[in-house]
């Protein structure tokens, strides 16, 4: 039983049905997963609505084993990230496959084929589609549902990257917080910058969420300017970031801190979208959109994710300063236990990321789930 590779056309509806569908038949006895919604799947798939495609190229492949659709990739480039590192790193994402040694080697090789034949030196993966999307093979926390924004794989996943020939590179932390009291460290951090006359705090201001975004990258993008793998936003990932944010935004749930007038710190959280899609199967129309706005803005989710905590650099390392991250810490714990909330997700950090690693833990989070990434030379 041969197994076949097929590329995806743009208009091709059957295969692309098949990616979709193909993640069902994976998880179809996983009772954690969840099913993202299919016609968010197909706009970052889309040339024309995602600007990835602006900087970036990609092919997206459906395997098939006798006929019956077996696993997914997607190979791609993304041509900021090659003249920011000049790495000669191509990338494959979305890869969804069955136990089965030889359909994840299938798929990899033509991900890999794909890359090599652009002149790439290195694959390197999962990454869908590139760092400021979502990154990384779930290799430990498979009990837990995924987050907002977050992949999930099944256990056996990581294992058949590494019998391919692919070896880790780099892990990623998603830490589990339970909201509520905040230990007295943090407390009194929060307390000494909240009577800094200089330091101001506020909610981003949905009204104008466009401009407000454009704040919060600015801070992004120079807070994490030397993080590994950074990639900074386009103008139209921005824009098109705002949009979708916006339709699911609490506003509680960010804070904008400013220094004598200077933005200098951000932290921004999503209500966890996956708790109230949960049993959507991927399709939102027609008869879901009620209870996606039922569930998110009547009854309320029991969950966020802090997708976004950062300062800038130039504050990062004066004195007294550095209880900031605190303050956020504490100033987004007591936005969400008002609206509600039981726990949060803090997530990705970087293994490495010591300072910020030990600044979790000081507000009594804990690594619940890792997520890899893997390289192999071309």
């Amino acid at each position: 039983m041969a197994i076949e590779i097929v590329e995806l056309g743009e208009k091709d509806k059957k295969r692309r049905r098949d990616f979709l569908d193909v993640a069902r038949d994976i998880y179809a006895d996983d009772p954690v997963w969840v099913r993202p919604l299919d016609m968010e799947v197909e706009d970052r798939l889309d040339r024309k609505k995602n600007p990835f495609f602006d900087h970036g190229d990609a092919q997206a492949f459906v395997a098939y084993r006798d006929g019956r659709r077996v696993g997914r990739i997607t190979a791609q480039i993304d041509h900021t990230h090659l003249e920011r590192h000049k790495d000669a790193a191509g990338f494959f994402g979305f890869l969804d496959t069955m136990d089965d040694p030889e359909v994840a080697r299938a798929l990899l090789e033509k991900a890999a084929d794909w890359n090599r034949a652009r002149g790439m030196k290195l694959l390197r993966g999962p990454i869908s589609l590139n760092i400021n999307e979502e990154l990384g093979c779930l290799v430990e926390g498979f009990d837990t549902p995924p987050m907002i924004m977050m992949p999930h794989h099944r256990p056996y996943q990581g294992g058949l990257i590494e019998q391919a020939g692919l070896k880790k590179l780099k892990d990623f932390y998603a830490w589990s917080y339970d909201v509520g009291s905040v230990p007295t460290r943090a407390q009194k951090a929060y307390d000494e910058i909240l009577k800094m006359p200089e330091v101001t705090a506020r909610h981003l201001d949905p009204k104008r969420f466009g401009e407000e975004v454009r704040v919060l990258m600015d801070i992004f993008n120079d807070a994490w300017s030397d993080n590994w793998g950074f990639v900074p936003l386009s103008e139209r990932e921005l824009a098109k970031m705002a949009a979708d944010m916006k339709l699911i935004l609490f506003p509680e749930i960010t804070y904008l801190v400013s220094i004598d007038g200077e933005p200098a710190a951000v932290a921004l959280a999503l209500p966890n979208l996956n708790e109230v899609i949960h049993d959507f199967d991927g399709k939102l129309f027609p008869f879901n959109v009620a209870k996606l706005l039922y569930r998110l803005r009547v009854k309320g989710p029991k969950s966020a994710r802090l997708i976004i905590l950062g300062i800038k650099k130039k504050y990062r390392h004066v004195r007294k300063y550095a209880g900031l991250s605190a303050f956020l810490y504490v100033a987004m714990n007591r936005a969400a236990h008002l609206l509600g909330l039981e726990r949060g997700e803090l997530s990705w950090t970087l293994e490495d990321n010591a300072a910020i690693n030990a600044g979790i833990r000081l507000m009594g989070g804990r690594i619940y789930k890792k997520y890899r990434v893997y390289e192999r030379e071309l």
